[in-house]
């Protein structure tokens, strides 16, 4: 677990820099020894805390790193160069334009996931984050997607709303969200559980509304809200026919076929896409379907659907969840189904 320590600054910087004048590299790791003593010992505190005053909040693993990293220099040339790096880390941020992360400190993001392959042990079921809803996915997913593709205070969108989830993480992580849900009964009750979440840590607008994601107006939606674009889209679609979520003919689960499912999806896509801002990020999250004997690779055709319509695709992220509804106490079924049908 990351644990987290309040630097104050001027006086680590001030520091810093008496390391930077020593002459010797011996002298040099005996001085940066007891500094890094110092903050190993250093009280812990909430990840979420606000230092004022001079102070920063720092992550106690990557701060003890980088000291180590220093203390085991062996000229002073390189030392100074690292000494150097770690006080602009400490007095400087570097930002991008679509997330809030300080790339100084890179290595402070451990939370984060880089690789394209993410294997989650358990679905989060803090606060009010459940699976009562079938077909919802886990918070993990619109977390890491919040974290890296936005900033605190901008506007994301959820037009498969379902049970909240991506609602949930956005007031929890301090963005903006406006979801569109088709079914009345499940936004009200959605709506409901926000509700009972909410947070005074950040005042944001995270808010339902029930529709047509390819029909409603999502720009006055926004303007409703006092929004005026997004700068994320989440999509979290039915994955064609595997679960009836209602008996409408708007439902994508009703499709009739493959390609009147994708259609009415690339709707979703153009309506969103009207308010979405230019080099912002859309995600497709979605499984595939196995249909009498035949694989129907669903991501695929829908991501083509989303390129077809003029975004560029920058990755593909397979995640693998063993404590699944469709795989609970099922799992030799799965295996055996698999050899049998020669599928994987």
């Amino acid at each position: 677990m990351n644990e987290f320590v309040i630097v104050h600054t001027p006086q680590l910087l001030a520091n810093l820099d008496k390391l930077r004048k020593t002459a010797t590299i011996g002298a040099l790791s005996r001085q940066v020894r007891k500094l890094r003593l110092t903050f190993s010992k250093k009280r812990a505190v909430p990840a979420a805390s606000r230092p004022s005053n001079g102070r920063i909040r720092m992550s106690r693993k990557y701060l003890l790193g980088e000291l180590v990293q220093i203390e085991k220099t062996l000229t002073v040339e390189r030392a100074r160069y690292y000494l150097r790096r770690l006080q602009k880390a400490i007095s400087d941020s570097k930002t991008s334009r679509i997330n809030d992360m300080n790339l100084r400190r890179w290595k402070e993001y451990e939370e984060i996931l880089t690789d394209s392959l993410w294997v989650v042990d358990r679905r989060d079921s803090s606060g009010v984050h459940s699976a009562w809803y079938w077909g919802n996915f886990i918070p993990q997913i619109p977390r890491q997607l919040l974290l890296r593709y936005t900033k605190k205070g901008e506007w994301v969108l959820d037009p498969f709303t379902g049970s909240g989830t991506t609602l949930l993480e956005c007031q929890r992580l301090g963005r903006n969200c406006l979801g569109v849900e088709l079914q009345k009964k499940v936004a009200s009750k959605t709506t409901s559980l926000v509700r009972k979440e909410g947070t005074d840590d950040h005042p944001v607008s995270v808010a339902i509304e029930v529709g047509d994601s390819r029909t409603v107006d999502f720009g006055a939606l926004l303007k409703k809200y006092n929004g005026t674009s997004a700068q994320l889209v989440i999509l979290h679609p039915p994955y064609h026919d595997i679960i009836r979520f209602s008996r409408k003919k708007s439902d994508l689960s009703n499709a009739r076929s493959t390609r009147e499912f994708l259609d009415m999806f690339g709707a979703v896509v153009e309506n969103v896409g009207k308010v979405l801002d230019r080099n912002r990020y859309l995600a497709v999250v979605i499984g595939d379907k196995y249909d009498k004997g035949e694989w129907v690779p669903l991501g695929f055709l829908a991501m083509n659907e989303v390129m077809k319509r003029g975004f560029r695709l920058k990755s593909i992220v397979v995640k693998n969840f063993d404590e699944t509804f469709g795989k609970r106490n099922r799992k030799e079924l799965w295996r055996y189904r698999a050899l049998a049908g020669g599928f994987y």
